[in-house]
Formats: C-alpha cells, structure tokens, sequence
C-alpha cells in the first residue's frame, strides 16, 4: 500500500494514561503486531501518576529491550498536558495518537500514514468498534454505536470516507501544531474537539476513513457510562468559552432535551398547547427508544437499552447544564 519512501518515516505514537491495567498489554500487543516497521516508530506513553500496576505493566516490555517505547511522568495528571508532552519530545513526520482503552488492528499505523501521504488531510481517522465485557457491557457498546445514542458522531456509527468535523484520537501531520499551537489545557474532556475546531479554522482537513478501524472498549457498568456522560456533557459551556466553533450541534441536544423537560410542563400550566407540545416530544422519543432498543435487530439488549438510552441522554444533559451555571465535573 505504502509507497517505498514512505517506509523511511518515523511515526511517534503518543499515548496517554490513567489506571489502564485492564486494558494495557491488549494495547501493547496491538502496537507489537503493527504492520509498519517496528524500527520506523516509537511508542510514547505518559502516565498520569497511576495507582494500580499500569506502569509496571509497561516498565515490563521496557525491560526486553524489543520495543521502542519511552516512558513519562505527568505530574498534572490531565489528557491535554500529557499530550502536549509527548508531542514536545516527538522525533515523527506523524504523529498518531491513541487511546489505552482499545486495540488497533495491525494495519492501523499503516494505513494512517498512507492516507497522511496520499490525501491533503492534516488530520486522518478511522471508525471505532465499540466493545465491552459481559452483557450489560456490550447494551452500553451498542447504545454507543447508535445515532439516537451519540447523534451524527460519524466515526461511532461508521460513516467514513470523506472530510468530517473531528475523528477520535488522530493522525496528525507533526507541522500542524507549529501551525494551530498544542492541545489547551483549559480543556480537560473535549480538547480533541478543540484541536480539530482549529485545524479547520486554519484551512486544514480532517479526513475519516472507511478502512481504518480500532476496537474501542467503552465502560462496562450503568454507573460508569453515566459518569462519563455527566463529565463529557459538562465540556459543553466550558468549551464554548474557549472556543464557539469546537462543538457542533449534536453536542446541543441532550442538553435542549432536559431543558424541555423541565420548562414545557412549567409553561404548559399556563398555554396548555404547550402540553401538547411536550406530550408529541415525549411520544416521539419514546417511539425512537423503542425502535433503536427492539428493532433494529440487537433486540436482545432491549430491556437494558429502553432504559439507558433516556438516563444517557439525561446525564449528559445534566452535566451541560452544570457547565452553563459553572460547576465543573472534573
């Protein structure tokens, strides 16, 4: 696939981290079966003081000596100095980011590179196939993977193969941040939103293809998925002080969901058209909740969906509007 000179860039792959015991030797063996050269990479990892044995996990394959991998320490614990630390010390024409909570199949690094070196994108993609563990795990994998879950998320329900407005993690030409700055650190949940909002501005493209494609191992229990659903929608008014074009209007709707749900009835004692209003918005969700929960051929996740779509959809409207009167959630 790889024209011969392309063979000869280094890649430095960022990484990183928090308590990913669970998860990390899946990821390092996905690196190990990369189809691109071993040679022609390094594997930077940054921890943000773990306290279970996700460091001790990596010092292991340190040890061998076989693999390119480096090693930080970041005292300030959050994604986006992690990842402005790594980038700092990166050797790479490309710089490809990833996430401990997933594998990458082997022809990741490969094909992020050839679409970096074949198409006019400062930034390339794939689609995430999200997975989880036990039953309720792979309801919550499925809700993830839906657009009444996640809206037009195209890199979550597998429209690739175009010019989109963000893609997850990244594969980032190493001039681009000269270009646009490093991650900011105001933004501790969506600064990859923020990173792409800032690419376009400066007349870069952000390209997801159909091809590339990583498992993604989303969080596995009611109360996790619901924390970060409070967290990921607590970026919202955050964001939008920082930066007005970072999120795009799906990130809106959850948000405008809970808000109906709180003024329509107030106002329907007053206009009791508005009522009807409020009784047609609930109908239809109901009715899509039922249809995405049943009927879409995974029907056997449908009693755990029926509910959990809604408490999602709440809890992360809830944590936007937690942002709008700004508390944190973090």
């Amino acid at each position: 696939m790889l024209k011969e000179n392309s063979k000869e860039v280094i890649v430095s792959v960022i990484i990183p981290l928090y308590n990913e015991e669970k998860y990390i030797a899946r990821l390092i063996e996905s690196l190990i079966a990369q189809t691109y050269p071993l040679e022609n990479t390094e594997w930077i990892f940054v921890d943000g003081d773990s306290s279970d044995n996700t460091v001790a996990a990596i010092e292991q394959y340190v040890s061998t000596g076989m693999y390119p991998i480096v090693l930080l320490h970041n005292e300030k614990r959050k994604t986006p100095y992690a990842l402005n630390m790594a980038i700092e010390m990166v050797r790479g024409k490309y710089i490809i980011r990833l996430d401990a909570h997933a594998y990458f199949y082997p022809d990741y690094i490969e094909k992020c590179v050839y679409y970096l070196y074949t198409t006019d994108a400062d930034n390339v993609g794939g689609i995430a196939e999200t997975e989880a563990d036990g039953f309720k795990g792979q309801a919550i994998a499925k809700m993830l993977s839906t657009k009444f879950g996640v809206g037009g998320s195209d890199f979550r329900v597998g429209n690739g193969n175009r010019f989109v407005d963000t893609v997850p993690f990244g594969a980032f030409r190493c001039e681009v941040f000269e270009r646009v700055g490093l991650f900011n650190p105001k933004l501790l949940r969506s600064e990859d939103n923020d990173i792409n909002s800032r690419i376009r501005e400066n007349g870069g493209k952000i390209w997801l293809a159909e091809d590339i494609r990583f498992k993604y191992y989303c969080r596995d229990t009611v109360k996790d998925i619901l924390k970060m659903g409070l967290q990921n929608g607590n970026a919202l008014f955050f964001t939008l002080k920082v930066n007005l074009k970072a999120m795009s209007v799906r990130h809106f709707i959850p948000f405008l969901f809970l808000i109906s749900l709180i003024v329509l009835p107030i106002l329907s004692a007053v206009f009791p058209i508005i009522g009807y209003i409020l009784l047609l918005e609930v109908t239809l969700y109901l009715l899509l909740d039922v249809y995405y929960s049943f009927l879409d051929g995974k029907a056997k996740y449908g009693l755990i969906t029926l509910w959990l779509y809604p408490l999602f959809h709440v809890a992360y409207g809830t944590g936007s509007l937690l942002s709008l009167i700004g508390v944190p959630l973090y």
